[in-house]
């Protein structure tokens, strides 16, 4: 292996090195009552919360949808990244 090709394999490594330590940073999470919750636990909260709001809305409405078993779990995960993203950029 010549000494060019070495440096560029050694300098990719670090590269990937710094990329893969930047995630070891500290998580966001919320002090409740001394115990700290991950972000991520409260944003899935919220999201099943307003999930079952919006199914009582739809049924309110009389919607009838198709595949709720892929809609509400979607609607879900939507909710969620949607707060993450609103709350924690």
């Amino acid at each position: 292996m010549s000494n060019k090709k070495r440096r560029s394999i050694l300098g990719w490594v670090f590269m990937l090195a710094a990329y893969v330590l930047t995630g070891c940073g500290r998580a966001p999470s919320f002090d409740v009552l001394g115990s700290f919750f991950p972000a991520w636990l409260a944003c899935l909260a919220v999201a099943v919360v307003l999930t079952a709001a919006a199914r009582l809305l739809l049924l309110r409405l009389h919607l009838v949808i198709a595949l709720p078993v892929l809609t509400y779990p979607s609607l879900t995960a939507l909710f969620a990244f949607a707060f993450w993203l609103v709350l924690f950029r």
